[in-house]
């Protein structure tokens, strides 16, 4: 029995392409003007006798919009810089000087402060505050092993708000129970719904 070699026309050294296959992309992705009306095209632009040159109507429409962005972005940035005025401004003479107990704990990413405003938690750039009628209880917990102290604020809507402190040494737990626990005895109500 003879095997003869049959050369299959989708095997052929002739058909095979050299280099790539692909096609160029072409859409907004690579050509912003691929959209009309995104951008106003070079070849719109008059130029020459019939004096300076002039953009098509479409790009004053988008300038009108950009302006009416701009100055939206300028008021919420004036409204913005006026709420920080207000947070930074010296508050009434009751409020800046505390005459109750106070409770600060912080690391070198976490801080809680307690005092007769209320709870404020921060970690890193983050930071909330709760009045003393927005707290539903406060908890605290020590960790076993290690130094972290977690303190959770809940709040009446079964939320609840946890941060972790590092302590310098362990000693540092009753120390902080016992200065929280006076906070918490001058300033919070639990009757309060």
């Amino acid at each position: 029995m003879c095997v003869t070699q049959v050369c299959r026309p989708y095997c052929s050294a002739v058909e095979q392409r050299i280099g790539s296959s692909s096609q160029p992309l072409e859409g907004a992705g690579f050509d912003p003007a691929f959209i009309p009306g995104l951008t106003s095209p070079a070849s719109a632009k008059k130029t020459g006798e019939d004096g300076p040159e002039k953009e098509p109507e479409v790009a004053d429409a988008v300038d009108v919009e950009d302006v009416e962005k701009a100055e939206e972005v300028e008021k919420a940035e004036e409204a913005e810089e006026a709420d920080e005025e207000e947070r930074t401004a010296p508050e009434s003479e009751e409020d800046a000087v505390p005459d109750g107990p106070v409770f600060e704990a912080s690391d070198r990413r976490a801080r809680i402060v307690a005092d007769h405003r209320g709870v404020r938690l921060v970690l890193d750039d983050q930071e909330c505050e709760f009045r003393w009628d927005e707290i539903g209880a406060v908890e605290t917990e020590t960790a076993r092993f290690g130094k972290r102290y977690t303190v959770t604020v809940h709040t009446p809507d079964r939320r609840w708000y946890p941060i972790e402190i590092e302590a310098p040494a362990r000693s540092r737990f009753t120390e902080w129970d016992s200065e929280l626990d006076a906070v918490l005895d001058a300033y919070f109500e639990e009757d309060a719904d």
